[in-house]
């Protein structure tokens, strides 16, 4: 009985332990959030980004327009190119069927930090390797972030390109828990 009060002791000690760790975890983690949203403002103020709240129609992007996604913190949406169409008449324009749910993806990207001078070592690229990313619209997130998901319903159609500036809550795993955004340069095609 006499190690008792010392296991007791010895337990009080590894709680508190354990919640100074907590509570500094916490404060870093929110310092990385601001840190996160200081860098995406400085990369949109040295690009000359115009964030505009109103989505365009798809000939009236201006060559800087980012579209601050609703309800999405810093989630910037560009479109550079719709895909699939047909011309009819040389005048009117027929969009083939767009994107649906559970719809097979198939992603190529381009990965970019957005510091000043972009890190090569986080620059990661699909573009030139013969496996691109797949993964089911709105039904898989382990191939595909929830940011990949939301530009595939504002791109809709196979052949579209965009361009993304993606905080890490709606990234990768991986920038999730290193709380990194990223740019991203996004090339869909549905596989039907």
């Amino acid at each position: 009985m006499k190690y008792q009060p010392i296991t007791l002791l010895s337990a009080l000690a590894a709680c508190l332990l354990f919640s100074l760790t907590a509570c500094n975890s916490a404060s870093s983690y929110s310092s990385q959030l601001q840190d996160e949203k200081q860098l995406i403002a400085d990369y949109i103020k040295r690009e000359h980004i115009n964030i505009i709240y109103e989505l365009p129609e798809d000939d009236q992007w201006g060559e800087k327009d980012y579209y601050q996604v609703p309800l999405r913190d810093n989630f910037l949406f560009h479109l550079v190119r719709r895909g699939d169409t047909i011309a009819i008449n040389g005048t009117d324009t027929v969009h083939l069927s767009p994107v649906t749910d559970n719809d097979m993806i198939i992603m190529r990207y381009r990965r970019y930090t957005l510091t000043e001078h972009p890190d090569t070592a986080s620059f990661w690229t699909t573009m030139d390797t013969p496996s691109p990313t797949e993964f089911r619209y709105l039904t898989d997130y382990t191939n595909a972030s929830t940011a990949w998901h939301i530009a595939v319903g504002l791109m809709r159609y196979s052949g579209s390109e965009c361009r993304i500036i993606c905080p890490s809550k709606l990234g990768l795993s991986a920038e999730q828990t290193s709380v990194t955004p990223y740019g991203y340069d996004l090339y869909m095609r549905i596989k039907r």
